[in-house]
C-alpha cells in the first residue's frame, strides 16, 4: 500500500488510493508530501539505517582514537583525516551543519564577506546526488534525455516520450535502465516501457525540486559529490557547501554553486553550467578576483564542453574552464 511522510511534521500515513510519486496534502499538517510505494520506502529506511551505523562507528572511532592521543601531546597537523573518512558521502546528513559550514564561514568573514548558507543543500541522504551521478557519469549518452524533460517543464509540458528503436541496443538499454533508476528514485510520477516499439512514455513530476534538478540543479549535485569524493580520498579536512549567497561589502550579492575548503589552503569554488556560459564568463572573471582566488581554484563546469574547448578557453580567460571528465583530475591537482 502506497505511504507516504511528511518531511514537516514527521507524520506517516498509508494511503490506498494514492498513486505512487503523486503529491498529496499531509492529514496533519497540510504541507505536501510525496507518495512513496511501501516496499520501496522500507528498502530505503534500512539502506539510511545501515549507512547511520556506519557513521556512528566511524564518529566512535575517532572519539577513542582522542581518547588515546590526548594522553601525551602530539603535533596536530592540518589536512589530516577526519570522521568523514569512513562515511559514505551518499548517503549523509552529516555535511548538513552549521558546525561542518563553519570553516567557510570563518574564512568569509575573514575577507569582510558575509556568507548565507542552506544546510540542507548539503544533505546527500536523498536521492539527487544518486540521481546526479548517473547522469554525470554517461552524460554523452544521457545528455539529450536530460535537455528534452528540462524543455518540457520549460514548454509546461506533462510528459516525454522517447523512442528508442533507432539507437544501438545497449544505448537503449542504458537510457531505459536510466528512465526506471530515477522513476525509482521519484524523479518521474510515472514510468512505462513499451517493449516492442521500443518506447519509454515518461509522466513528469510536479514538484518544485524536482523540476529545479532537471534544469541544471543535476550538474551542482554532481560537481559537489567530486568535489567531497577529492576532499575524502585525499584524507583532507573539508568543509563544503552548495548555493552559498555572498554578500561583499557594498552589498553586493553573488551565489556560488559549489565551495569546498581543505584545512589550510583556500577555498575551491565550482560554477556549474548545462546551458549557455559565454555571457556570463566576465563576471566569473571579476568574481574571482573579489574572492582573491587563484585561477585554478575557480572553476567553470561545463557540461558539453571538448576537451580541446576547456584548454582553450582556459588559456583566454583567468578562470579554469573543466567538463564533466575533467573536473575530477582538475581538483586532484589543485588539492595535491
Amino acid at each position: 500500500m502506497p505511504i507516504y511522510r511528511c518531511n514537516h511534521c514527521g507524520f506517516i500515513s498509508e494511503e490506498a488510493n494514492a498513486a505512487i510519486g503523486a503529491s498529496m496534502s499531509c492529514a496533519r499538517c497540510g504541507t505536501a508530501a510525496t507518495v512513496f510505494g511501501t516496499v520501496f520506502y522500507v528498502e530505503k529506511l534500512v539502506e539510511r539505517y545501515f549507512a547511520a551505523m556506519r557513521e556512528l562507528k566511524a564518529l566512535r572511532e575517532v572519539e577513542v582514537e582522542i581518547d588515546t592521543t590526548s594522553q601525551a601531546p602530539a603535533e596536530v597537523v592540518p589536512g589530516e583525516t577526519d570522521a568523514l573518512r569512513d562515511v559514505d558521502l551518499n548517503n549523509t546528513s552529516l555535511l548538513a551543519t552549521a558546525e561542518q559550514h563553519a570553516p567557510l564561514q570563518q574564512w568569509f568573514a575573514s575577507h569582510q564577506i558575509e556568507a548565507r548558507f542552506n544546510y540542507a543543500l548539503a544533505d546527500t541522504s536523498g536521492f539527487f546526488d544518486d540521481a546526479a551521478q548517473l547522469i554525470g557519469e554517461r552524460h554523452e549518452l544521457f545528455g539529450e534525455l536530460i535537455e528534452r524533460v528540462r524543455w518540457a517543464y520549460r514548454k509546461s509540458h506533462t510528459w516525454v516520450n522517447l523512442e528508442l528503436g533507432g539507437l544501438a541496443q545497449k544505448d537503449a538499454q542504458a537510457i531505459n535502465a536510466l528512465c526506471r533508476q530515477l522513476y525509482g528514485h521519484t524523479l518521474f510520477a510515472r514510468y512505462y516501457y513499451q517493449k516492442p516499439e521500443k518506447i519509454v512514455r515518461l509522466t513528469l513530476q510536479g514538484a518544485t525540486a524536482v523540476r529545479q534538478f532537471f534544469d541544471g540543479g543535476w550538474l551542482e549535485w554532481y560537481a559537489f559529490m567530486v568535489l567531497i569524493r577529492q576532499f575524502q580520498e585525499s584524507n583532507k579536512t573539508f568543509s563544503c557547501a552548495r548555493g552559498v549567497k555572498v554578500v561583499f561589502p557594498n552589498e553586493d550579492l553573488h551565489e556560488l554553486d559549489v565551495v569546498g575548503l581543505p584545512a589550510g589552503q583556500a577555498p575551491v569554488c565550482i560554477e556549474c553550467k548545462s546551458g549557455e556560459f559565454r555571457r556570463d564568463i566576465e563576471k566569473y572573471v571579476r568574481l574571482r578576483k573579489r574572492l582573491g582566488l587563484d585561477k585554478s581554484r575557480f572553476i567553470l563546469c561545463v557540461a558539453d564542453l571538448s576537451e580541446e574547448q576547456a584548454a582553450g578557453l582556459s588559456g583566454m580567460y583567468d578562470l579554469s574552464f573543466v567538463n564533466l571528465r575533467g573536473l575530477a583530475a582538475h581538483l586532484q591537482h589543485v588539492l595535491a
